[in-house]
């Protein structure tokens, strides 16, 4: 009670004196009163003892929501409750629903309430501006907000469903083209790979064919063959696991937009909406060019310019005998 008149002292500057637990304003200042109910509640605490202390697993974490009620090192969070914008672990959970039989309290899973309080004046964030694209308290409407769009969150909620419906179905047709891609992508590999293996032995047999002299150019032929396709399979591979990496990026994407969809909580919804619907950017896939044909018209021209000057030695080696 000390506290509360505390805190009303302050406000008389304004006139207006807002609950600290509901946050419902009075003008004029209310009697304080005695809480017969919390009282009893109290005593019977006080006639049950010291129990023994709960596990280790039941304090709150780095990572959980703490009770806002305990004492001392605070319980894991099971509820929250958006008109006392508080979190209650079950101990104290059972003693507000106690203390707040037949009234309209809304409670969530446990959740950071500090995301859903409008940090200019202390209220639960309930309604959405268009105008500025953001989740706002029912005194912003009247402030900054005065004249914009606004619509209640659950509205927008709906509005963001049909949104992110289609934003689930083009990400869907994302991921399959880039699969059809990747397909593509492989069977251009495996085509480049036949392709080097058979010219490669095409080039063998040509060599073959030719006197030893030319052994030092079969080797040359063979490592601009293995050059190139190194070169086109290196490129190839490193296209392909970024379009690996981009379709992974697109299933995450996918689970965070199926897992935000089915979420209860219109605000969580609305502040992580934005940030999984940016479009994601992609490069086309490179071109393979399977073709060696200025290798194999420089071996035909090789071996028809070596048979004629071999014909035309042994034209002279015969027209001298």
């Amino acid at each position: 009670m000390g506290c509360i008149n505390e805190s009303w002292d302050q406000d008389d500057r304004k006139g207006v004196y807002s609950c600290p637990q509901c946050r419902q304003t009075f003008t004029p200042r209310p009697v304080l009163g005695k809480n017969t109910l919390l009282n009893e509640l109290v005593e019977k605490l006080k006639k049950t003892g010291l129990q023994a202390a709960p596990p280790a697993c039941c304090y709150a974490g780095p990572l959980d929501v703490g009770c806002d009620i305990c004492a001392g090192r605070n319980l894991k969070a099971a509820k929250s409750c958006l008109l006392c914008l508080a979190s209650y672990c079950e101990t104290h959970l059972k003693l507000h629903n106690d203390l707040n039989q037949g009234k309209n309290h809304k409670l969530i899973d446990a959740t950071c309430l500090q995301e859903k309080i409008c940090t200019r004046h202390d209220k639960l964030l309930e309604v959405y501006c268009r105008t500025d694209q953001q989740c706002i308290c029912l005194l912003c409407v009247m402030d900054d907000h005065k004249g914009h769009d606004i619509v209640a969150a659950a509205e927008e909620r709906t509005e963001k469903q049909k949104q992110l419906g289609e934003n689930n179905l083009k990400s869907q047709q994302r991921i399959q083209e880039r699969e059809k891609e990747m397909q593509e992508l492989r069977q251009a590999v495996d085509s480049l790979k036949r392709s080097a293996q058979a010219e490669l032995f095409d080039s063998e047999r040509t060599l073959t064919e030719l006197i030893h002299s030319v052994e030092k150019r079969r080797s040359e032929v063979k490592e601009l063959i293995s050059a190139q396709e190194k070169a086109q399979v290196s490129r190839a591979k490193r296209h392909l696991k970024q379009l690996e990496q981009e379709v992974a990026g697109l299933r995450w994407r996918d689970a965070e937009l199926k897992h935000l969809s089915h979420t209860e909580d219109h605000i969580h919804f609305l502040q992580h909406f934005q940030s999984l619907c940016v479009p994601l950017g992609s490069e086309g896939t490179p071109s393979i060019i399977v073709t060696f044909k200025h290798v194999k018209k420089f071996l035909a021209e090789l071996k028809e310019r070596l048979q004629d000057i071999c014909k035309e030695e042994m034209d002279r080696i015969y027209g001298k005998g």
